[in-house]
């Protein structure tokens, strides 16, 4: 049996070498890094590493960095009334593009009525014109609008929105979870008030996260209360041995960042015109800037959910997009909200490519497809 093709990176990744050397390092620590003895000391010195190096991953200062169970968690706790910068009053409502995670549609801790959407482009790129305009209309507001799509892979104009949304005297916060590790991600340089990030996706282990907010936003309320942690913003025992590995991953990551970048680009690249040829497959938001590693294409007739079973039996784990959705036959909120129509949404399939994605695999992805498409689409 040869050995599968795993393309479904943006729904998670696997352990790098280098998170995992870290982490059985922290396995072996005994102290609380709350305490203040050497044992507790020792553990403390791995979070704050860690700490240090998404900081300067991402141009933020140490000590603006918390630490959470997950990218989730992250964004409830960004998306919290009451946040104020440092011109302006507290914000009063949320604004978010239709294309956004499932965790920042949720909407946070904002009441159901104080929350809008941004419609976005055909392509899934946000309206920036129908933001300025929501924005007129109404009190501050916080913004949320990831910095790439999860299932198309589209880059938002995040810079853009930055400097419309603070001339209107609100925030933005920036989900930049799939960004991380695939795109150059500064939140100076974007304007980010806030920006959300995951361990799993750029390597690391599951179920870490971290809200970064930048240097002067002020009125964030943790979430979680209690013993203190994380500078009274996210109560709970660090995971320490979770963490060591998260600061691993993102050294890791940023270090390998232009060469992966590249490669994965002529990778995705190759994947698109092979899916192209056979059966009249469309790829979808192509027409704009992309992650360099992901692909969402569809053609007539195709059943996501068989597609995602067919790959599978050719040894190929291929997603139907977002996995927080797994198992859910409802097409995708973000084809829809790109405006496709329910029979085109529910044939999307989501190919995403990683680190270790060879050439040879693309081939045997490509063959895969021309084997489906000569029996799921017949007729």
């Amino acid at each position: 049996m040869p050995s599968r093709v795993y393309l479904d990176w943006n729904a998670t990744t696997p352990l790098r070498a280098e998170p995992r050397t870290a982490m059985l390092a922290a396995w072996e620590l005994v102290g609380n890094p709350s305490s203040v003895h050497a044992e507790g000391r020792e553990a403390r010195r791995l979070v704050e590493d860690a700490r240090a190096a998404l900081a300067a991953a991402v141009g933020a200062l140490p000590r603006n960095v918390v630490f959470t169970s997950a990218g989730t968690e992250a964004n409830a706790l960004a998306l919290s009334p009451g946040l104020r910068g440092p011109p302006g009053g507290p914000v009063e409502r949320l604004l978010v593009s239709a294309v956004e995670h499932a965790s920042v549609l949720a909407g946070g801790r904002f009441p159901a009525d104080r929350v809008g959407l941004i419609p976005v482009t055909r392509s899934g790129v946000v309206d920036l014109d129908r933001l300025e305009a929501l924005l007129g209309n109404g009190p501050p507001a916080l913004v949320s609008i990831m910095a790439a799509n999860n299932e198309t892979g589209a880059l938002q104009p995040v810079a853009e929105a930055a400097r419309i949304v603070h001339e209107a005297g609100g925030l933005l916060h920036v989900d930049a979870i799939q960004a991380l590790g695939k795109i150059a991600f500064n939140i100076n340089a974007v304007g980010a008030d806030l920006a959300t990030f995951s361990a799993h996706k750029i390597g690391g282990p599951k179920g870490v996260g971290a809200l970064v907010v930048a240097e002067g936003i002020a009125g964030l309320e943790p979430v979680l209360r209690g013993g203190g942690q994380e500078l009274n913003r996210r109560a709970g025992t660090e995971n320490v041995t979770g963490i060591a590995g998260f600061g691993a991953a993102v050294k890791a990551a940023l270090a390998a960042l232009p060469e992966d970048a590249e490669r994965m680009t002529t990778l995705r690249d190759r994947l698109e015109n092979g899916i192209r040829a056979i059966a009249g497959a469309t790829v979808f938001a192509d027409d704009v800037k992309r992650l360099p590693n992901t692909v969402l294409f569809t053609a007539p007739g195709l059943k996501a959910e068989t597609a995602v079973i067919g790959f599978d039996l050719e040894g190929v784990a291929v997603s139907s997009g977002s996995a927080c959705s797994s198992g859910k036959v409802q097409p995708s909120h973000v084809l829809a909200a790109m405006g496709y129509d329910a029979t085109v949404a529910q044939g999307a399939v989501r190919l995403s490519l990683g680190w270790s994605t060879e050439l040879d695999d693309i081939n045997r992805v490509l063959e895969a497809w021309r084997k489906l498409g000569n029996t799921l689409l017949k007729g």
